[in-house]
C-alpha cells in the first residue's frame, strides 16, 4: 500500500491528516447548506472544483427551466466514442494531478473491459494505474483507505453487478468516513464501471445497481448518457472531495458524438434540458434517454410537446429545473431502465408529490423495468425493459 501512494507521487500522510483541526476540513457546499424544513434546498458542487454553487432558493412563478450546457455540437471540437470520452477525461485528470489513480481488475496493459483505460499504464506506470486481483471487496476497501491518505482513486467495477461484494466497503466506510471521523478524513473516490441492461447478458451482467446505492449517505450518484457529459462528469467526479459513483451504460459506449477541444466540466448536481417542451415532463437518465427521443419524434408528430429532461444526478436530484418544467407542464412521466420497486423513480415520484403536488394536473406516471431478473432471451429481455410505443401510450394517457 505504501509503494502506491508514494508511487502516485502524494503528499499528504495520514499522519499529517490526524494533525490537521478538524475544522478546517469541511464537507463540500451541500453539507453546508442550512436543514431544509418544508422548502427543499438545491446545491451545486463545490466551487473550488470550477464549479458553480447554486443556492437554496424557492421556486420563481412563471420560471423557465435552467439552461442545458452549451452544445458539444458547436465551435471546433473533435469526434469521441463514449468510452473514449471517458478515457479523456480521465487521462487529463492524470495529467493534471498527480494524486489521480486508478484501480480495478484488467485496467492495466489490457486496458479494462471496454478499455476506458486503454493506454494509461503506458503513460502513468503500473502503481498509478494498478491491476488488481479478483477481489472486490479488497481493492474497493484499498482505494478508500488511499483517498483517506490524499489519493483521489478512481475504482473500475468490471461489471456494476459485482461492486456488490463491496457493498460494505461502500456504505460503511466510503459513504460514512467522514461523518464518524469528525471531518478529519474526505473520501474523494470515484466508483465507476459498466452496468445496465446489455444484450443477452444475463441476469447477473444486467444489474442496475442505483436502487441498491441510493439510500446510502454521504455518496453522490450521477449517470452518464452522451460523450459530452461522459466526459464532464467523469472530471468534475474526479475532483470532488465526495465519494461519487458514475454509473455508464454498456450499451452506450460505442455512442459517438462531437466534443469540445477546450476543457470542460459538468455539474454534478444538475440536469440537462435535452428538448424544451410545453405539454408534459418526461425525466429519465442513462440509455432510456434514446428510448425517450424515439418516442418524442412520434409524439411530435401526433401533436405533443414533450419537454425530455435527463436528470444526469441520481443523487441529489436536480430539483430546481424539475421543478421549474412541472410549473410549465403540470404533467409528469418517468423513464427508468431501474428497477420498478425501490428504484430511481419511485424516489423521483416521491420527492415531485411532496414538493410540486399543487402543480400537477395529473397523477406522475412511472415506466420502470419489470421486478424481474433480466432474462437471457433476447425477446423476453426486451420485454423488462420500457420501449418507446410504452411511452408514447403513457403520455397519451397522461395528456388526455
Amino acid at each position: 500500500m505504501s509503494a502506491i501512494i508514494h508511487g502516485a507521487g502524494a503528499a499528504t500522510t495520514l499522519s499529517t491528516f490526524k494533525s490537521i483541526d478538524s475544522k478546517k476540513l469541511v464537507a463540500p457546499s451541500r453539507t453546508n447548506l442550512p436543514v431544509r424544513s418544508k422548502r427543499f434546498i438545491v446545491a451545486g458542487s463545490d466551487s473550488s472544483n470550477g464549479l458553480s454553487v447554486r443556492q437554496s432558493q424557492k421556486l420563481i412563478p412563471n420560471a423557465v427551466a435552467t439552461k442545458a450546457d452549451t452544445s458539444a455540437t458547436t465551435g471546433t471540437g473533435h469526434e469521441l466514442l463514449l468510452f473514449e470520452a471517458l478515457q479523456e477525461g480521465l487521462e487529463e485528470e492524470m495529467d493534471r494531478d498527480p494524486h489521480v489513480c486508478v484501480m480495478g481488475e484488467d485496467v492495466g496493459h489490457y486496458g479494462g473491459s471496454y478499455k476506458v483505460t486503454k493506454g494509461l499504464a503506458d503513460k502513468f506506470g503500473d502503481l498509478r494505474v494498478l491491476d488488481t486481483p479478483i477481489c472486490e471487496n479488497a481493492f474497493t476497501g484499498m482505494g478508500i483507505g488511499a483517498a483517506m491518505t490524499g489519493l483521489r482513486p478512481v475504482i473500475e467495477g468490471m461489471n456494476m453487478g459485482f461492486l456488490l461484494l463491496a457493498f460494505n466497503q461502500i456504505s460503511n466506510n466510503c459513504g460514512m468516513l467522514h461523518y464518524t471521523s469528525g471531518g478529519q478524513f474526505t473520501i474523494p473516490v470515484v466508483i465507476r464501471g459498466p452496468g445496465g441492461v446489455g444484450r443477452q447478458l444475463g441476469a447477473e451482467h444486467s444489474q442496475r445497481l442505483e436502487s441498491y446505492f441510493q439510500s446510502i449517505p454521504g455518496i453522490q450518484m450521477v449517470a452518464c448518457s452522451t460523450p459530452y457529459n461522459a466526459k464532464g462528469l467523469m472530471k468534475a467526479a474526479i475532483r470532488s472531495e465526495n465519494p461519487v459513483i458514475l454509473f455508464e451504460h454498456v450499451l452506450l459506449y460505442n455512442l459517438k458524438e462531437k466534443i469540445p477541444d477546450e476543457e470542460y466540466i459538468c455539474n454534478l448536481e444538475e440536469a440537462e434540458m435535452v428538448r424544451p417542451g410545453e405539454h408534459i415532463t418526461i425525466l429519465t437518465y442513462s440509455r432510456m434517454r434514446y428510448h425517450v427521443m424515439q418516442a418524442a419524434k412520434t409524439l411530435v408528430n401526433k401533436g405533443y410537446d414533450p419537454e425530455v429532461i435527463d436528470i444526469r444526478s441520481l443523487k441529489p436530484f436536480d430539483l430546481y429545473t424539475i421543478g421549474n418544467s412541472v410549473k410549465k407542464t403540470h404533467r409528469v412521466l418517468i423513464v427508468e431502465e431501474c428497477m420498478r420497486t425501490g428504484g430511481i423513480g419511485a424516489s423521483l415520484t416521491a420527492a415531485i408529490n411532496e414538493n410540486f403536488h399543487d402543480y400537477l394536473d395529473a397523477p406522475v406516471m412511472c415506466l420502470s423495468s419489470q421486478d424481474v431478473p433480466t432474462p437471457y432471451a433476447g425477446t423476453l429481455e426486451e420485454w423488462t425493459v420500457v420501449q418507446p410505443a410504452q411511452i408514447v401510450t403513457a403520455v397519451e394517457q397522461l395528456c388526455q
